[in-house]
């Protein structure tokens, strides 16, 4: 299995044989990047925002997921729970967030979406046991750096992938990367331009971050 980040709260994640997701495609207008046309078999929007519902960013005709419930797809599960979101401006409604959890072959990646507040007990039990989080870290609409830990310290993955943080040419102003490292005790780690992995067997024991280049 391969991850791979194209910015924001976006990933590519497929396996040889089996249906590629992506999940969160953003609006380059809103972000102020472009990732380009994204190939995938799946979508998975978290919530319903520009930042991470841009559906045309999606090549050809993807099988979009929405919302909670499970799904069988290209020999991948995935199971949508809705888990709070974040609090809209000017009273409107709150925007509502999914995470969702994504099995490859018992690699289990959860994406935690837009969630800005830590999860009850028995939401994070809700989710069962997960490899690797893909975590926002960047605040303002999502956690910060402070609850990102402790989020991490409830879902104890095998490895954290930090996303939706500040980025240098991002129209979107977040707190960046380094307050988050910080906060996990770390000066600096080496980014990656993917993650790869062939079974929870080469899964760490101790969880670790590990940070991803921007693809583009």
């Amino acid at each position: 299995m391969e991850i791979t980040w194209y910015g924001h709260s976006c990933f590519r994640i497929n396996e040889r044989g089996m249906a590629a997701v992506v999940t969160d495609p953003y609006d380059p207008e809103v972000i102020g990047i472009d990732p380009g046309k994204l190939r995938a078999e799946v979508v998975t929007i978290s919530c319903d925002h520009p930042a991470h519902n841009h559906l045309k960013a999606i090549r050809g005709k993807a099988f979009e997921i929405t919302g909670p419930g499970e799904y069988e797809i290209g020999g991948v599960f995935i199971t949508g729970v809705r888990i709070n979101g974040r609090k809209s401006k000017q009273g409107d409604e709150d925007i509502r967030n999914t995470v969702y959890v994504i099995d490859y072959n018992g690699i289990k990646v959860a994406h935690l979406g837009e969630l800005q507040n830590v999860p009850s007990q028995t939401e994070v039990e809700g989710l069962g046991e997960v490899n690797v989080v893909l975590v926002p870290i960047g605040g303002q609409t999502s956690l910060n750096a402070a609850k990102a830990a402790e989020v991490i310290s409830l879902l104890e993955p095998s490895i954290v992938i930090p996303m939706h943080y500040g980025m240098t040419d991002s129209l979107i102003k977040l707190d960046p990367l380094s307050k988050f490292l910080k906060e996990m005790g770390l000066t600096e780690v080496e980014t990656e331009e993917t993650v790869k992995l062939s079974s929870v067997n080469v899964l760490p024991e101790e969880t670790q971050v590990m940070v991803l280049d921007l693809s583009l």
